[in-house]
């Protein structure tokens, strides 16, 4: 009897567009040699095929789902379920607030998320943000750094996109800080999926962007490693990514970076 979770077909589609995303990573340009590589990036031979593995599954499987995400979906109904997913992680961020010796903080967005909880409809609405509260945005690879590990090497993990070490260690932790919450919801799967179709819609607007890079890998770690050292550098609220990635991502004013020696 055919298993009622099974279905052959989608099986195969899906072994087709990961064969073609595999295919994709072949085509990337050649890194350096190790002596004009940045401190930062001693990997980026591995790194770069990685990043094209993902870019081949980007393009095969989660454009298409975005772009079909919004055409279908209303910009109200697209915001609110943007609004949603944030609210839901606040609670990690509320965590990790603590964790870093900033009990304020965590008041503040414990707030934020009670009032869009009980008056924004469960997050859909962001009355907090009409009301003056502060948003944050940190994660248990923040805490370690306020902990003392401040540079780390990058590494292009699978699917998950641009890390570092100390960030790819931390995220199981965040993610079953994130559990319980969800745990509470059924369809939690379902949630996750739209989750990662709505930020992958919120990236649309910069494929030409980086499509007309002549080094895509190159525009994507530079930005990247900036936004990271933005985030963990003491601001305290949620940073303007936009205007770091309007930078010049061939500028050679780099964030700190690791010893080739360390981590």
């Amino acid at each position: 009897m055919k298993h009622p979770h099974r279905n052959p077909g989608w099986t195969r589609r899906l072994a087709v567009l990961l064969a073609a995303a595999l295919l994709s990573a072949c085509a990337t340009i050649q890194a350096p040699p190790p002596e004009e590589r940045i401190a930062a990036d001693p990997w980026e031979p591995f790194n770069r095929n990685m990043y094209a593995f993902n870019r081949g599954v980007d393009r095969a499987v989660l454009q298409p789902l975005a772009r079909g995400y919004n055409t279908i979906t209303p910009e109200p109904v697209e915001r609110g379920i943007a609004n949603a997913l944030d609210n839901l992680r606040s609670v990690p961020v509320m965590l990790n607030l603590l964790l870093q010796g900033r009990p304020a903080h965590a008041g503040r967005m414990f707030e934020r998320f009670f009032v869009n909880s009980v008056f924004g409809l469960g997050g859909i609405l962001d009355v907090a943000s009409d009301a003056g509260i502060p948003d944050f945005d940190e994660d248990f690879g923040q805490t370690l750094a306020v902990w003392g590990w401040e540079d780390s090497r990058f590494l292009v993990l699978p699917f998950l996109g641009p890390s570092t070490l100390r960030d790819a260690l931390s995220r199981p932790v965040d993610a079953t800080a994130d559990v319980p919450w969800r745990e509470v919801i059924d369809g939690r799967l379902y949630i996750l999926g739209v989750d990662i179709v709505q930020q992958r819609a919120d990236l649309l607007d910069r494929e030409e962007d980086l499509e007309a890079a002549f080094d895509e890998y190159l525009l994507v770690r530079d930005a990247w490693l900036q936004q990271r050292a933005y985030k963990i550098s003491g601001e305290s609220t949620t940073p303007d990514y936009d205007v770091l990635l309007e930078e010049d991502p061939w500028d050679d004013d780099l964030p700190p970076t690791a010893d080739p020696d360390g981590d």
